[in-house]
């Protein structure tokens, strides 16, 4: 264990692409590692604030090393970082103040500028301008408690986005500025968790994490689904992570209930080995699933853990 609290609760770790740069959205604020996550330390101190603010999504550039830009999720709004954390910008996103539950950025960032947030009650925000100025994009969204956010590899070209909402899953084929709901075989179970492949444009594969119903897999773009692991998975999937050469090597693994669970085939079948730790909330692959994994837990524990062997 690297930093612990005795009541704070992890709810997301991001890592700049090298690793080196990591960031934890906790109850009492937000926390940055410049060692990997070896180690941890307040990231909000320029703000002076009087009490904790409580961060519940964070996200980096894919252009980390360059822009140093981070963008965290508050109640109320949002708070953008172009200094690699040392200092940050906040936003608010209108009244009354939404809670910000889920954070992604543009795979071309760099140019488009473009982040989405997903909200508890009042649906998808959009900004253009890499975090300065947001407006809602909600038409066709007709369930506003959004809980995760997907966005395309080939968001470029396709402008695909999927929300996870509590009655199941939207799309978006023009960037957020409207919305379909995906039909699924499991009816209105919260879907909590999304993951695209990185090869989404060829292979139209993406994987969905429920509540109560387990881990689905569709290889048509949402079409049909096939639920994974239903006598393995046990408790709410909550992430889904896949390996940086999942196209290839179709590893992954995934977060349900206090166990990590783990594939080497796209998830028709699972290893005998997994890793359970108790409260668990959030993990986080930065150098790949065969890697040393971070980990969040209830207490506000982060951790480095080896997977199983």
């Amino acid at each position: 264990m690297s930093e612990n609290t005795s009541t704070d609760l992890v709810y997301a770790i991001a890592c700049a692409s090298d690793s080196s740069v990591c960031f934890a959205a906790r109850a009492s604020g937000l926390y940055r590692s410049l060692d990997g996550g070896h180690s941890w330390q307040p990231a909000y101190n320029s703000l002076a604030l009087n009490e904790p603010l409580a961060t519940i999504a964070v996200v980096v550039s894919p252009d980390f090393a360059g822009d140093r830009t981070a963008i965290a999720g508050v109640s109320g709004g949002v708070l953008y970082s172009t200094d690699g954390g040392e200092t940050w910008q906040a936003v608010m996103l209108g009244s009354p103040p939404p809670v910000v539950s889920t954070l992604v950025v543009s795979p071309n960032f760099v140019v488009d500028g473009i982040v989405l947030a997903g909200t508890m009650e009042d649906g998808v925000f959009r900004s253009a301008d890499r975090g300065r100025h947001w407006a809602a994009w909600n038409f066709g969204l007709l369930d506003l408690n959004v809980l995760c956010l997907a966005i395309s590899p080939n968001f470029a070209g396709d402008e695909t986005l999927f929300a996870g909402v509590d009655t199941g899953i939207f799309r978006s084929t023009n960037g957020g500025r409207a919305w379909r709901e995906v039909e699924l075989p499991f009816g209105y179970d919260p879907v909590i968790s999304l993951k695209l492949s990185p090869y989404y444009a060829q292979d139209g594969l993406l994987f969905a994490g429920t509540e109560s119903q387990g881990l689905w897999r569709s290889a048509d773009r949402g079409a049909s689904w096939t639920r994974l692991g239903a006598d393995v998975l046990a408790g709410p999937v909550n992430a889904i992570v896949l390996a940086p050469d999942f196209g290839t090597s179709a590893a992954l693994l995934v977060m349900a209930g206090d166990t990590l669970y783990f594939s080497r085939d796209g998830g028709e079948s699972w290893d005998e080995k997994t890793l359970t730790i108790p409260g668990l909330t959030t993990v986080a692959a930065p150098q790949g699933i065969d890697a040393p994994l971070l980990v969040g837990l209830e207490s506000g524990a982060i951790a480095r853990v080896s997977p199983p062997g």
